[in-house]
C-alpha cells in the first residue's frame, strides 16, 4: 500500500511539472471588426474671451481634425477597437490567430485547431486540418477564420495547438475564448385574414411586420423582404408610386434609430392552382419566412432569416359563401345583380337548397326555395342574383339560407358584404 501511495504521488508531481511547463510557441487571438471614426471634443470661445483664438489654432493644429471644420466632432482619423465589444446574431464573426515561436529551436508537425462551441453544436472553423511541417525561430503562423453567427447565448472559441520539439516531445495545449452573442433585433408578426367584399374570394391574407432595433447603435435597413411559401405570391406595400419610380415609405434613408420600431406590411394571395384549394385548407398553413439584412458602423452586414411564419387558416364550417362580384354603389329601388360563390368544406357531398329572405332594407327578387342540386366535397359552385334596397346609406346584404336536404340542415348567412345606396334623383348640390 505504501508503494501505491508513493506511486500516485509521482504521477501527481508529473501532472504538475507538464502545467507548469513553459511552451515553445505562443498563441495569440484578436477579435476582428471594423474601425471607428475617431471623435474630438471641440472647446471654443468668443474672440473677446481670455484665450482669444488659442483653442482654434490649437484644434487646427490637430491632425485628428477635419481641416476647414475643426469644430466638428467626428475627425478624419479611425480608432481601432479598443475592447471585444458586442457581437449579434446574423453578424459575421471574424477572428484572427497567430501562433509565434519565442523560442531558439525549431519546431515541428505544427497543427493549429479552432473550433466554435455552441450551446447546441461544436463547429470547426480551421481553414486547414494539415500540419505545419516546421515553424523557425521568430516565425509565426497566422489564420484568420470567419463564422455567421445564427445562434444566440454562450459561445467559446476553442484554439488548440499541437507541435514536436527537437528532442521528439509531442506538446500540445489550448486557449479557451467565451463570448456572447445578442439579439440585435425584435421581431414581430400579426395575420390579417380579408374577409369583405371581393377580397373574400382570393383568400388574401396580410402580414405586418414589427421590427424594432434593440442594439445600441443606429442600423441601416438595406433589405426587409418576405420569401413567401410555394402556394403563395406576396405584393410588398411598403412603397408608393410616384412619377416613374418607387419610393419607400420610410424615405430614401431607411435608418432605424436604437430602439425604434417600423412596420412592414404585405399581401399574401394564393397561386392559381392553389386558388380553388384555398377556401377548403384547414388547420395550420405556412405563408413563408422575412429575410433581413442591415448595415452597421461602416459598412457591418448582419442577415437573419426567421422560421417558417405559420397562421391558422379560417374555419369556414361545412359551406362557405362568398362574393364573386358585388358594385360599389347602386341606386335606390333599382335592382342590382351580384354573383354568389358556394364551396363545400366538408368531407361529404350535400344536396343544397337556397333560399332568399328579406330584410327591412334589402329585398331579393327571384325564386325562393330553389334546388341547387348535389355539390361534392371541395367543388365550388358560382350563382348569380339579383335584388335591391329601398333604404339610402350603407345597407348590408343579408338574408341568404342554404339547407342541406341530406342531414335536414340549415347555414345561415348574414351581413355578407355591403352596398351603398344612392337616390339618383337627388343632385349633388343639395
Amino acid at each position: 500500500m505504501q508503494v501505491k501511495g508513493q506511486s500516485s504521488a509521482a504521477a501527481d508531481r508529473m501532472d504538475v511539472n507538464q502545467a507548469k511547463q513553459e511552451h515553445l510557441l505562443a498563441l495569440k487571438v484578436m477579435r476582428l471588426t471594423k474601425p471607428t471614426l475617431f471623435t474630438n471634443m471641440p472647446v471654443t470661445c468668443e474672440d473677446r474671451d481670455l484665450p482669444g483664438d488659442l483653442f482654434i489654432r490649437l484644434m487646427k493644429d490637430d491632425p485628428s481634425t477635419v481641416k476647414g471644420s475643426e469644430t466638428l466632432i467626428l475627425g478624419e482619423m479611425l480608432t481601432l477597437p479598443q475592447n471585444f465589444g458586442n457581437i449579434f446574431l446574423g453578424e459575421t464573426f471574424s477572428s484572427y490567430i497567430s501562433v509565434h515561436n519565442d523560442s531558439s529551436q525549431v519546431v515541428k508537425d505544427i497543427l493549429v485547431k479552432a473550433d466554435l462551441q455552441t450551446s447546441s453544436q461544436r463547429l470547426n472553423l480551421s481553414a486547414s486540418n494539415s500540419a505545419v511541417s516546421e515553424l523557425k525561430p521568430e516565425s509565426c503562423i497566422d489564420d484568420v477564420i470567419h463564422h455567421e453567427v445564427k445562434e444566440i447565448g454562450t459561445h467559446i472559441l476553442v484554439c488548440a495547438v499541437s507541435y514536436t520539439t527537437q528532442t521528439g516531445e509531442k506538446l500540445y495545449f489550448r486557449k479557451f475564448f467565451k463570448f456572447q452573442v445578442l439579439k440585435p433585433l425584435d421581431v414581430k408578426t400579426k395575420f390579417y385574414n380579408a374577409e369583405s367584399d371581393l377580397s373574400s374570394v382570393t383568400d388574401e391574407v396580410f402580414l405586418e411586420a414589427q421590427i424594432q432595433n434593440i442594439t445600441t447603435s443606429p442600423m441601416f435597413m438595406e433589405k426587409v423582404s418576405l420569401e413567401p411559401s410555394m402556394m403563395y405570391n406576396v405584393t410588398e406595400l411598403n412603397a408608393v408610386s410616384s412619377a416613374d419610380e418607387r419610393e419607400s415609405t420610410f424615405g430614401k434613408m431607411s435608418y432605424l434609430q436604437p430602439l425604434d420600431t417600423r412596420q412592414y406590411l404585405y399581401c399574401l394571395k394564393p397561386k392559381p392552382e392553389f386558388a380553388e384549394k384555398a377556401g377548403v385548407i384547414k388547420g395550420v398553413t405556412v405563408i413563408g419566412k422575412l429575410d433581413i439584412v442591415w448595415k452597421t458602423n461602416l459598412g457591418e452586414r448582419g442577415r437573419l432569416q426567421t422560421s417558417q411564419l405559420q397562421r391558422m387558416a379560417p374555419g369556414y364550417g361545412d359551406v362557405r359563401l362568398s362574393l364573386e362580384f358585388i358594385p360599389d354603389t347602386v341606386n335606390l329601388e333599382e335592382p342590382f345583380d351580384i354573383t354568389c360563390k358556394i364551396t363545400n368544406c366538408s368531407e361529404r357531398t350535400m344536396d343544397l337548397v337556397l333560399e332568399m329572405c328579406n330584410t327591412r332594407s334589402v329585398h331579393w327578387c327571384g325564386v325562393s326555395g330553389r334546388q341547387l342540386g348535389k355539390l361534392s366535397p371541395s367543388a365550388s359552385l358560382s350563382i348569380p342574383l339579383r335584388l335591391l334596397s329601398s333604404v339610402q346609406g350603407l345597407q348590408s346584404i343579408s338574408g341568404l339560407r342554404l339547407t342541406d336536404t341530406f342531414l335536414k340542415r340549415t347555414y345561415e348567412y348574414d351581413d355578407i358584404a355591403q352596398v351603398c345606396v344612392v337616390c339618383p334623383y337627388t343632385s349633388p348640390e343639395s
